[in-house]
């Protein structure tokens, strides 16, 4: 399996609400439940009404199309990394599963992959999510 690493800094962020978010940002995953407000998108666009933040990730992507049917294709990665101490904060769109970890992991954990038989395509991936016209 490939693995695309993504060339932005993130930071995982607890907001007020979305409203001063940057959608015009390649990427950006929200969460929200009855308790909070979730938030993870690029250092350098962390809104002013943020109440708690944790910056320093990095993030990988599954290349491709994941099709539903694919069984375990995240449990297998995230157990390789578990195994060797390394945590990680999952994200998943439509189309594939996004890996956030640490910076200070993140080139340990490329080789670790890498050494279990997946490729890691090094060029830094932009997101291919249209921005909207403004």
């Amino acid at each position: 399996m490939k693995i695309e690493i993504i060339g932005q800094h993130f930071s995982v962020c607890k907001v007020e609400d979305f409203h001063s978010v940057n959608w015009n940002d390649p990427y950006c995953f929200i969460g929200k439940t009855e308790e909070e407000c979730s938030l993870v998108c690029q250092t350098e666009s962390v809104p002013e009404n943020v109440l708690e933040r944790e910056d320093g990730w990095k993030a990988f992507r599954f290349s491709g199309v994941l099709d539903f049917s694919m069984v375990g294709v995240l449990s297998q990665a995230t157990s390789i990394l578990a195994g060797e101490g390394i945590s990680v904060f999952a994200v998943s769109t439509y189309n594939t599963d996004y890996v956030l970890l640490k910076e200070g992991q993140f080139g340990k954990a490329l080789e670790l992959l890498e050494k279990n038989g997946y490729t890691v395509d090094e060029k830094q991936q932009e997101s291919s999510c249209k921005k909207e016209k403004g």
